[in-house]
């Protein structure tokens, strides 16, 4: 998804009223994380969004991007807030032959996540959000959309397991707000 650098975004502030829904959904999207929602966007604070071409936004507090999402999609964490909370997002692990790749900003393959060096989490759905570290990595390399459940990539084996949304070294882990 950011692959190519993107033009300087329309920033804009958010409405109290669109800052509470959007801590409400973040809430919703991913309760392990609501107990450090203070933390990550406190009360008081003002969120601005950024609008990019496609219909991206992302959301960005004091300069630091947090969340983005494509038209009214889910919304997917920043890799930063993957790393500061690891805990609070599934973290699945691939084989060492795909970290490059991933590095590349690649799909993840289903043999990435079945192969020997590789761990699953079982009972994710389609449609989750997950974060990917490479084999021997401390940190998530890639924070990603699960395109089968766990239990038809173990099954099936074949074609794209995880979409990539952003990756470690793409335009969107190098932008500095103002």
């Amino acid at each position: 998804m950011f692959k190519k650098p993107f033009p300087h975004p329309q920033k804009s502030k958010l409405k109290s009223s669109a800052q509470r829904a959007i801590r409400q959904r973040i809430a919703t999207e991913f309760p392990l994380l609501a107990p450090h929602l203070d933390f990550i966007i406190p009360k008081k604070s003002q969120l601005d969004v950024l609008k990019l071409p496609d219909r991206i936004s992302l959301y960005s507090l004091d300069g630091q991007v947090l969340f983005f999402q494509h038209f009214d999609d889910q919304l997917i964490p920043h890799l930063r807030i993957v790393h500061q909370y690891p805990d609070c997002f599934p973290i699945i692990q691939t084989d060492r032959g795909a970290t490059r790749f991933i590095l590349k900003g690649a799909h993840l393959m289903c043999p990435g996540l079945t192969s020997a060096g590789a761990k699953m989490v079982d009972g994710l759905e389609k449609g989750a959000v997950v974060g990917v570290k490479g084999e021997g990595k401390e940190n998530a390399c890639l924070v990603g959309i699960m395109k089968m459940t766990s239990e038809e990539i173990a099954r099936i084996n074949d074609g794209v397991g995880v979409e990539a949304c952003h990756y470690l070294g793409d335009h969107l882990w190098k932008y500095v707000g103002e």
